[in-house]
């Protein structure tokens, strides 16, 4: 019923994206069938040409559209006629009469401007900058690697892209020329070879095409010439070496007749004036004429390579050679600076961009489009601002020194005064932190029209941090405004507004009353300045003002999360103290009967065990929305459990809930008072985020209240410890995704709402665990987390005596006392000066200046000395650290090139591409030259893609419950608007993407899964990063999706680039590596197979034990290459291993276990066989025996599947809890409304490969949700939703027979297992289960722990077993955990079987063992029920 609800319950706009997504093919290309059409262009000089076109847009959009055209590029200032008539820019197209497909549109060439000449000429720009490979490098982009993996001159994808499928002439050094990895790829190599991180690029790079293009020096244009039309005038130098004059008119350009020394600006006698500058430069170059027609007949990026990122992705490595790659950008034509000239306002772009209206689909999409631009803008326009500013180009518009204050291109910035209750410098940088974040809150919250925020970031650069803001309307309006209503304008919210009274006061306190709701923030009062009272919503500091444009604005947000009790000890005795001054002796005495006023809410040797509450730097620290929703959830729990237990005690819960007395009620009242809910008749969480503020005093009445918040603030503080911090230590050691990098482990920390902050508790927590030894991988990530932030909080504070001619020394300095043990400072100066006499007086001699500066100074034991104190006094950690770089090393296995990585990531600071020797004590490994830039690192506001997420986690859900179809549909269309959005740049768009392929792999759609996953790999390189760990796991999916297509060498190059990647980023002893070690050991050949398997049997044994589903898998696999090579005693070694712990985690009679015991068995055979063979000298047998235990392709396949975890997407164990809680539901109604709650039986027939069920059965039988077999193909019409009853309870395969018993067949002698429908009945009833012996039947009863079916020669494992498998580890899946005797048509089944077919072809091909892959298999790879 649930389905049906969502589904019918979506409004219109459901239906539109549906609509919107119907044309889109499998590769997901954007284009809707109904509003599309193709329409002819022509004139303006270029070739005719189809466009397809959309009814939607507006003729503007088409014109955009045409521009962007390689044969429209770079004309610009043009627009659309039909049938002799200009069209409206502003008109739809579908609006049009006579437009239909196929009909003739004119491009117009309309006249220039002055303006619209300048941006004609920043459009050939563009392009003649067209950027070459190491431009992303040399402007700290991430750049995208894949093209140069995948690079062959003559092959392209289907579908236009670039991204080649061959592997010759690649320039890649992941492979040697004969297939073998290289020797730093092997287990067990330390080496680090950064220069194979940055292959050289297969594109080749951009020619050069003009010599010179700047302004004349005969600009500007005199009185006279400007009457007659001139704009400006340009010089041009060709490749020839001929100097040209030429003129901007309205009409185009023309070449003049002016030299250097002469003005004429008369036309030359053989100049034409062209409306395109590049094609009056083709008349006179004919060099710059074959070099555009080289540039326009290049292969042409696909979007996701040639689009801009919306925002900067920092790469902390640049080109190997600077110099070399810097090229003549032209910019002293100028205009660039033309755009600088008038300030944005970015405030009002903004809010007009939030304004657009959001009725449609189409409307939200392009309202999520202009916010996303409008951002993106301003951030660039952030970063460039705050080089300016601390480079020293702006001067401070106010006249403190401690806190300047600038104002540049639309940008108010400031660094924020330090005050010293918050800490301060520690504190000001905090609060710029927590400004972003509460505007990010109020900026997130669903459907709160009216209440604005600035734009607003945090950018960090060279060592300052800048808070970055819009300009806010002006606060007061014209005069005559005040004088009629002067409380209409200006402040109206906050602790300074004052006692007013006004409609818009009014309207703006509801606002704030929605957005408190929304976040958990509890209204209260507090005593205002002059001794009055003040209710607030929000924090004391918060402020909210009706701007000049008639907006509500809330600013100052930066305490609008509840404070951290852990970290506030002084305020705890301070904060009860001011209430109760004025308190009745009677209410102490009260709340002194409880478990005493200070410390109520503490758990029992709280501060024993944890050392907290305790101090911290600064005074700011506060809980993350993602805790405060997860303790509500905590204490929601709580309270349904009081509720229960309270009526339990009156009579049962069925009693109490139909009976019309009070005990409900007071059950309720109870629980609510029980867990700290501010409501006495409902549960409901809302938190003060002023209690625990020193400065801060609240009025008498408001003390139990205050007391009640400080209690549950206690709470929330004490969960993060109790529960939160545990909880994420669980999840490391199940997993073997765990986080790889410092990025990483802050985000899954953040997911579950722990503050950084606490990384000296998790080593607490880390340390105190019996699986130490099992989570090195997480202690030595915190580590070095710990390390690299505190090293940058003293790098930020070392940056500010240095001198900017001494930056690139000063920072390589910096870096060798942090990595080389025991460096000491060389005489700075000798060595500069012999620089500067062998260079001149150039560049160099300006660092050689100061030969004792204070940071020349600086010695490695004096930098770690202050890197320890401050992490002791942030984390609270001491000796951690140890003594120097080295302790480290040894210690914790961290890897002196990641920590380098780390720090360049989090200071912005890019190093030059080459291979660095950290160890080597008499030469510094970093020099000056080796520092290349320092970037801004900028803190932005996400902006949201409503539509698109929505159907992303549609999607999410449809795969909870196994249903592929509507998953693969939603996704689909998720993807479709991510582009229409963001050009697929997104965060969300590239999971998005990863997720479909998985999807589509595992229907069985392996072409499709490869070309989304291709797509998926650039998005995240570029907009992650090229080393991220999300670039990590697409390249091995994107391995696996490739090897399905036969495409081996490739899969190879994949995997090894993803182990490269992993090694430099972490190192070799992490779970993740031993995935990537199974699948290379899968897909290579010969003896590396070996290598790679042993290591990932070695990691996989240390992290999970000998006795998990990991280690177990990893010992099958290497017993399967022992056979393979013909070494069948260590393959029975390895399979006995094996098959001890599937028995010991699964059982005997589990599938998986037997499975492995048949195996054994053929391994013994083959054994003795081959014994046999070569004591009578037979060496024919024996390599046919080899041949016989070799692996198919197939199966290969599969077991990759397992081990990356594609298969685990299927994973049901949500739906077993739904089907629970459903059946519970059920049962509790009937018997309230009396109804016989009855066992139907369920089953269908299967007889010759082909199901046959009753005449009920609706034809839409659910597709084999199988994970481990991704080539099962999906054989129903149309997956429809059914009913809960029908859907989310039977086995994804099994029809819907409403009720009616089916039963069973008998085929061969062999009976079906049959099962009660467990939609219909309590889990108490007993199941009816058949076990089969030798083809007789027998039937028992059986209980609910005994969910297995025992089978001999027929295995198939119920779904409670299966279930069991995928609760102990998402990897391993129903496919190679079970097989069944059930023959299976082969139009069903493309993949020929799990690796138990091994089994059956050592057996000499009795069908034995199968393949579950048929429609007879659920989610978890379970036989028919």
């Amino acid at each position: 019923m649930k389905d049906k609800v969502k589904k019918g319950g979506r409004n219109q706009a459901k239906a539109d994206e549906m609509s919107l997504i119907g044309g889109k093919d499998a590769a997901g290309i954007k284009q809707h069938e109904e509003t599309s059409f193709p329409v002819k262009i022509q004139g303006a000089g270029v070739e005719p040409f189809e466009l397809q076109v959309h009814g939607f847009w507006l003729v503007q959009d088409a014109v955009m559209t045409l521009l962007l055209r390689d044969e429209v590029c770079p004309r610009s200032n043009l627009s659309l006629a039909l049938a002799g008539t200009t069209l409206d820019p502003l008109a739809e197209l579908q609006s049009l009469k006579g437009l239909k497909p196929g009909a003739i549109l004119r491009l117009v060439e309309e006249p220039y401007t002055a303006r619209s000449a300048r941006l004609h000429l920043a459009r050939v720009l563009e392009l003649l900058r067209a950027s070459g490979p190491q431009d992303a490098l040399r402007e700290g982009r991430s750049p995208s690697i894949l093209e140069t993996l995948t690079h062959t001159p003559d092959s392209s994808l289907p579908n236009g892209k670039s991204l080649k499928r061959s592997l010759s002439n690649t320039k890649t050094e992941t492979t040697n020329q004969d297939g073998a990895p290289p020797e730093y790829l092997l287990p067990g190599s330390s080496e680090r070879p950064l220069m194979a991180l940055l292959p050289h690029s297969s594109q080749p790079e951009s020619p050069s095409y003009l010599k010179d293009l700047s302004l004349s020096c005969w600009n500007p244009a005199p009185g006279h010439r400007k009457l007659q039309g001139d704009f400006l005038y340009i010089t041009v130098v060709t490749m020839e070496g001929r100097r040209c004059e030429i003129t901007s008119c309205p009409k185009g350009f023309f070449l003049n007749r002016s030299t250097e020394e002469v003005f004429d600006p008369r036309p030359a006698q053989s100049s034409s004036v062209c409306h395109s500058f590049t094609d009056l430069l083709c008349h006179i170059s004919p060099a710059f004429k074959q070099t555009l027609t080289t540039l326009k007949n290049r292969a042409q990026l696909p979007t996701v390579e040639a689009m801009p990122t919306p925002y900067h992705t920092l790469s902390w490595l640049g080109p190997p050679c600077a110099s070399r790659t810097h090229k003549n950008t032209f910019s002293r034509l100028g205009v660039d600076e033309q755009s600088a000239t008038q300030a944005p306002d970015w405030n009002e772009e903004l809010q007009a961009a939030r304004n657009l209206p959001n009725g449609s689909l189409e409307e939200r999409l392009q309202r999520d489009r202009a916010l996303l631009q409008v951002n993106s803008a301003f951030v660039r326009a952030v970063m460039q601002g705050a080089e300016t500013v601390v480079d020293g180009f702006v001067e401070p518009v106010n006249g403190n020194p401690d806190d300047p204050a600038f104002l540049l291109g639309g940008l108010f910035m400031s660094q924020g005064a330090a005050s010293a209750m918050f800490g301060g410098d520690r504190g000001r940088r905090a609060a710029q932190r927590l400004e972003l974040k509460g505007v990010q809150a109020y900026s997130d919250i669903a459907g709160l029209q009216g209440l604005h925020t600035l734009p607003t970031a945090v950018v960090d650069y060279r060592g300052v941090r800048l808070s970055a803001q819009g300009l806010a309307p002006g606060l007061e309006g014209s005069e005559q405004d005040q004088a009629t209503a002067p409380a209409s304008r200006g402040l109206l919210y906050g602790l300074a507004a004052g006692p007013q009274e006004s409609p818009q006061r009014r309207r703006l306190l509801e606002l704030m009353a929605q957005a408190a709701k929304s976040l958990s923030l509890q209204r209260h009062v507090v005593v205002g300045p002059n001794g009055h009272k003040v209710p607030l919503f929000t924090s004391v500091d918060a402020q909210g003002l009706l701007g000049a444009d008639g907006r509500f604005y809330i600013l100052d947000v930066f305490r609008i999360f509840p404070a951290d009790a852990n970290f506030c000890p002084e305020v705890e005795t301070e904060g009860q103290t001011v209430t109760e001054e004025e308190e009745s002796n009677k209410s102490c005495e009260e709340d002194e009967e409880k478990k005493g006023c200070v410390k109520e809410g503490w758990p029992e040797n709280y501060q024993s065990d944890s050392g907290l509450p305790r101090s911290f730097p600064h005074g700011l620290c506060r809980l993350r929305p993602e805790l405060v929703q997860a303790f509500t959830q905590h204490k929601h729990l709580q309270f349904t459990q009081h509720v229960r237990e309270t009526l339990d005690k009156n009579g049962g819960f069925e009693e109490c809930a139909t009976a019309c007395d009070s005990r409900a009620t007071k059950a309720v009242r109870a629980a609510c008072k029980e867990v700290g809910s501010v409501s006495d008749i409902i549960f409901e969480m809302r938190f003060n985020p002023n209690v625990f503020s020193p400065e801060v005093s609240f009025p008498p009445g408001e003390s139990k209240s205050t007391k009640l918040q400080e209690r549950l603030l206690r709470e929330a503080a004490a969960f993060t410890i109790t529960h939160q911090i545990p909880a994420f230590v669980e999840f490391c050691l199940q997993s073997n995704e765990a986080p790889m990098d410092g990025v990483s482990l802050k985000q899954a920390l953040h997911q579950r709402g722990i503050n950084l902050r606490y990384l000296g508790h998790v080593i607490t927590t880390i340390s105190q665990s019996e699986h130490k030894e099992r989570l090195r991988h997480i202690m030595r990530l915190v580590i070095g987390e710990i390390f690299t932030r505190s090293t940058r909080r003293v790098f930020n504070s070392f940056l500010q005596g240095v001198d900017v001619p001494c930056l690139s020394a000063a920072v390589s300095h910096f870096l060798c006392c942090l990595l080389v043990p025991h460096f000491t400072p060389a005489p700075v100066g000798d060595e500069t000066k012999k620089k500067s006499r062998r260079r001149g007086r150039g560049a160099g001699a300006g660092a050689g200046a100061s030969e004792s500066t204070p940071w020349s100074m600086l010695a490695g034991a004096e930098l770690w000395n202050l890197v320890c104190q401050n992490a002791a006094e942030t984390y609270n950690i001491s000796d951690s650290l140890g003594s120097g770089p080295n302790h480290l090393v040894e210690h914790y296995g961290l890897q002196k090139i990641s920590l380098l990585r780390e720090f360049c990531l989090k200071t912005g600071v890019q190093l030059r591409l080459r291979d660095y020797v950290l160890d080597n004590h008499n030469k510094a490994p970093i020099g000056p030259d080796d520092i290349l830039n320092i970037f801004p690192v900028v803190k932005h506001i996400h902006m949201p893609t409503v539509d698109a997420s929505k159907a992303y986690r549609a999607a999410q859900n449809f795969i909870q419950k196994g249903l592929l179809d509507q998953a693969h549909e939603h996704l689909k269309e998720a993807t479709y608007l991510f582009g229409r959005v963001c050009d697929d740049l997104h965060l969300e768009a590239c999971y998005c993407h990863s997720l479909l392929a998985k999807v589509a792999f595992v229907q069985g759609k392996a072409a499709e899964a490869r070309s989304i996953q291709l797509k998926a790999v650039v998005v995240s390189e570029r907009v992650l990063g090229f080393d991220h760990p999300n670039t990590i796991h697409q390249y091995a999916l994107l391995g696996v999706y490739v090897f399905a297509g036969g495409e081996t060498a490739l899969a190879q190059k994949c995997l090894l680039r993803a182990r490269l990647l992993m090694l430099t980023v972490h190192g070799e002893d992490h779970p993740y590596t031993a995935t990537l070690d199974s699948c290379l050991g899968l897909v290579l050949t010969g003896d590396q197979r070996g290598k790679f398997l042993e290591n990932a049997l070695r990691l996989n044994t240390s992290f999970f034990g000998p006795s998990h589903l990991h280690t177990a898998l990893n010992q099958h696999l290497l017993a399967q290459w022992m056979c393979s090579k013909g070494d069948y005693r260590s393959a029975m070694s390895h399979e006995k291993e094996a098959l001890t712990a599937f028995t010991s985690m699964l059982g005997e009679d589990h599938p998986q276990s037997r499975c492995s015991k048949e195996f054994l068995c053929t391994i013994t055979k083959q054994a003795v066989k081959v014994e046999r063979s070569l004591r009578q000298a037979g060496a024919d047998c024996t390599e046919q025996a080899v041949e016989c235990l070799s692996p198919t392709s197939d199966s290969m396949l599969e077991q990759m599947a397992l081990v990356t975890g594609i298969s685990s997407i299927t994973h049901r164990d949500g739906l077993q809890e739904y089907r629970k809680k459903h059946k519970e539901l059920k049962a509790a109604v009937a018997k309230e409304l009396g109804f016989i709650v009855t066992d139907e039986l369920v089953a269908s027939e299967t007889m010759n490969g082909e199901e046959k069920s009753s005449d009920q059965e609706t034809g839409s039988r659910k597709e084999a949700d199988d994970g481990g077999s991704p080539a099962v193909e999906n054989t129903s019409e149309g997956q429809q939703e059914q009913p809960v009853e029908e859907t989310l309870v039977k086995s994804a395969a099994t029809a819907s027979v409403n009720g009616h018993v089916v039963q069973p067949a008998e085929v061969n002698g062999h009976e079906e297992k049959t099962d009660v429908d467990a939609a219909d009945s309590d889990r108490a009833a007993s199941d009816a289960e058949v076990k089969i012996v030798n083809g007789e039947s027998e039937v028992r009863d059986s209980t609910p722990n005994d969910a297995n079916s025992n089978t001999v020669n027929g295995e198939i494992g119920s779904d409670a077993t299966v279930t069991v498998i995928n609760s102990e580890s998402d990897e391993v899946n129903g496919d190679t955990n079970g097989a069944c005797d059930i023959p299976v048509s082969p139009s069903v089944l493309k993949s020929k079987g799990t690796w138990a077919d091994v089994v059956s072809k050592a057996n000499g091909g009795k069908d034995t063992v199968v393949n579950i892959a048929a429609d007879k298999v659920t989610a978890n790879g379970t036989a028919q029920e």
